[in-house]
């Protein structure tokens, strides 16, 4: 616990130095209290923005910040100086990993002061959206570790990160796209959070977002062991 500590903490210390993480977790929170507050439209939905920018926030944010962290430190030989101090590849991990999941929970916490959740419909919302943010995780630590640079790591981020954030969104106009999208987990999260108050959780969604749960941790840990942290 140390070990993670002492790595989330570094990461908290260069929240401020490092532009484009920062900007990752500030811009969906800042535009939806814009949005909600200069935009009506005569029959929009009720919190429209809300629902739309959190499911994006969680399939952009948590995804791009982690195949960032891991790329750069890979990069800048910080993960090799970081082996040879013991720190272990899990504590590592779980140090960053701790750090965006704490960050994008704050800007969970936005949405959620935004879209007015209260009692149920909040612990809803936020067990929703964590689960997004983990599974998100997953998928941009795996391409951290597989990439040898920033560069390479953001050529990648930037088509993945686009099917989880805009899929959902485009669903919404084709029902053709809404079918496809339906295998991936930011597809479910949404019809999830549209579902707040008016509908229960399918069970169909439950399973949906497992199997992703299960397809990203076989992936992860194939990445892993290919590649390593060394």
């Amino acid at each position: 616990m140390k070990n993670t500590w002492a790595v989330f903490m570094k990461q908290v210390n260069e929240t401020f130095k490092n532009k484009t993480i920062l900007i990752q977790f500030l811009m969906f929170p800042m535009l939806v209290i814009v949005m909600e507050n200069a935009v009506q439209i005569d029959n929009m939905p009720e919190h429209f923005f809300v629902k739309l920018f959190s499911v994006m926030f969680v399939g952009m944010a948590p995804l791009t910040c982690m195949s960032s962290i891991i790329s750069e430190e890979r990069e800048k030989n910080t993960l090799k100086v970081l082996m040879m101090s013991n720190v272990r590849p899990v504590e590592y991990l779980l140090g960053v990993g701790s750090y965006v999941f704490l960050m994008c929970t704050a800007g969970t916490l936005v949405f959620a002061v935004v879209g007015e959740y209260r009692g149920k419909e909040l612990a809803v919302f936020t067990a929703v959206m964590s689960a997004g943010i983990v599974l998100s995780e997953l998928t941009g630590a795996m391409i951290g570790i597989f990439s040898r640079s920033q560069m390479t790591a953001a050529s990648v981020t930037v088509p993945v990160m686009m099917v989880f954030s805009f899929l959902p969104m485009l669903s919404m106009f084709n029902e053709s796209i809404k079918k496809a999208a339906a295998i991936i987990y930011s597809q479910q999260l949404s019809e999830m959070i549209n579902g707040i108050g008016t509908t229960d959780i399918s069970a169909k969604s439950v399973v949906i977002l497992l199997v992703n749960f299960a397809a990203a941790d076989v992936v992860f840990a194939a990445a892993y062991k290919r590649k390593g942290l060394e």
